[in-house]
């Protein structure tokens, strides 16, 4: 299980940073491209749904690792798998991303979410045996 409370704290840190960006925080250039200080509205939202991804993300991690048991075991080991992609992905937008600071944060935090979740997806941490 330690690999799913290390992706929820980092997901947890996120979910604030989203949070503060939905808010109106100037820190847009760490995010969504970069090209705003403060984030326009159709981002704004952008930066909720994210939040809401985060959380599922959280819950598909610890039901892959047997702490809690919310989705059938295959859908859980798929759903992981899917979300480890999702980070992989994440890692080349980032990098691709015209903001130096995102590049900077975003890509090194996005390739720890990633190998985090590469663990989780193959049952490392699991309460049982790897599955």
């Amino acid at each position: 299980m330690p690999f799913a409370l290390a992706l929820t704290v980092m997901l947890a840190a996120l979910a604030i940073f989203q949070l503060a960006l939905v808010l109106g925080a100037p820190l847009g250039r760490y995010a969504w491209g970069g090209q705003h200080r403060v984030l326009p509205a159709r981002l704004r939202v952008g930066s909720a749904v994210a939040i809401l991804i985060y959380a599922l993300i959280v819950v598909i991690a610890f039901d892959r690792v047997g702490a809690i048991d919310v989705f059938p075991e295959l859908f859980a080991q798929i759903a992981m798998w899917v979300v480890f992609g999702y980070f992989v992905l994440g890692i080349f937008a980032n990098a691709a991303s015209r903001s130096k600071p995102e590049r900077a944060v975003m890509v090194p935090v996005t390739i720890v979410l990633a190998v985090l979740s590469f663990f989780i997806a193959l049952g490392y941490g699991a309460l049982a045996a790897p599955v």
